[in-house]
C-alpha cells in the first residue's frame, strides 16, 4: 500500500511540476516574442493570462508543504510565492496603470526563467529519481542574478502604483462603516514595501545556503 501511495505522489508532481513549466515557458516565449515585435508597452497584455495561472498554480506548493508532499519548509516558501502573488493580482491585475511600465518585462522574464529552470529540475527528479548536474547546477545558479532583477522589478512596480492606489482606493474600507472598522490598501502597500528590506536580503541569503548545501551534496555523489 505504501508503494502505491509513493508511486501516486510521484506521478502527481511530475505532473504538476511539467504542467506548471508548460506555463512558464508560455509565459516567457509570449514575452520575448512581443517585446521583439511591439515592444515592452505590450509584454503584459500577451502574458497575462498564463502568467496569473502559472504564478498562481504555485498556492499548490504551500499546500504540498503542509500536507508533507515535499520537505521545503513553509515558511521559506510561503514569503515568496506571497510577494509574488501580490505583485501579480494585488499589483499588476488590479491596476492597468502600470502595466505598461518597462519593469513588467524585466519581472516577466525573471520569474520566467527561473520557474522554467526550477520545475524542469524538480519534474526530472520525480520522474527519473535525479536530474543531470547542468541542470542542478542551472537550479541553484540562476537565482544569484535573477533573485535580485526579480525584487527590483516587483518593488519598482510596488512603487510606481502607490499614486494610483492612492487615486482610486481600490480595496481600502473607509470609516465610517457598520464594521466599525478601516483598511487602507495605499497604506499596506507601503507595509509591503517595508517587508522587502530585511525579507530580501534574507531569502537570498537562504537561498545562498541552499546552493551549497545542493551543489556539495552533488559534489560527493
Amino acid at each position: 500500500m505504501a508503494g502505491v501511495l509513493s508511486g501516486l505522489k510521484r506521478l502527481y508532481l511530475t505532473i504538476y511540476n511539467w504542467t506548471v513549466f508548460v506555463g512558464w515557458l508560455q509565459v516567457f516565449f509570449l514575452a520575448v516574442k512581443t517585446l521583439k515585435e511591439s515592444g515592452h508597452q505590450h509584454v503584459y497584455d500577451a502574458v497575462e493570462k498564463p502568467l496569473l495561472l502559472a504564478q498562481s498554480a504555485a498556492i499548490l506548493e504551500i499546500i504540498h508543504g503542509l500536507v508533507g508532499l515535499v520537505r521545503s519548509p513553509v515558511s521559506a516558501t510561503l514569503p515568496q510565492i506571497g510577494s509574488r502573488l501580490y505583485v501579480a493580482w494585488g499589483i499588476l491585475w488590479s491596476f492597468p496603470e502600470v502595466r505598461t511600465h518597462v519593469l513588467v518585462s524585466s519581472l516577466v522574464i525573471s520569474w520566467s526563467i527561473t520557474e522554467i529552470i526550477r520545475y524542469s529540475f524538480f519534474g526530472t527528479k520525480e520522474a527519473f529519481g535525479s536530474a543531470p548536474s547542468w541542470l542542478l547546477w542551472l537550479r541553484y545558479s540562476t537565482f544569484l542574478l535573477l533573485y535580485p532583477t526579480g525584487i527590483t522589478s516587483e518593488v519598482g512596480l510596488i512603487y510606481n502604483a502607490l499614486p494610483f492606489i492612492k487615486e482610486s482606493a481600490k480595496y481600502s474600507v473607509l470609516m465610517p462603516n457598520k464594521w466599525n472598522f478601516s483598511f487602507d490598501y495605499y497604506y499596506a502597500a507601503f507595509v509591503v514595501l517595508g517587508v522587502y528590506v530585511p525579507g530580501s536580503p534574507h531569502m537570498y541569503t537562504y537561498m545562498l545556503g541552499q546552493r551549497k548545501k545542493a551543489l556539495s551534496k552533488s559534489k560527493k555523489e
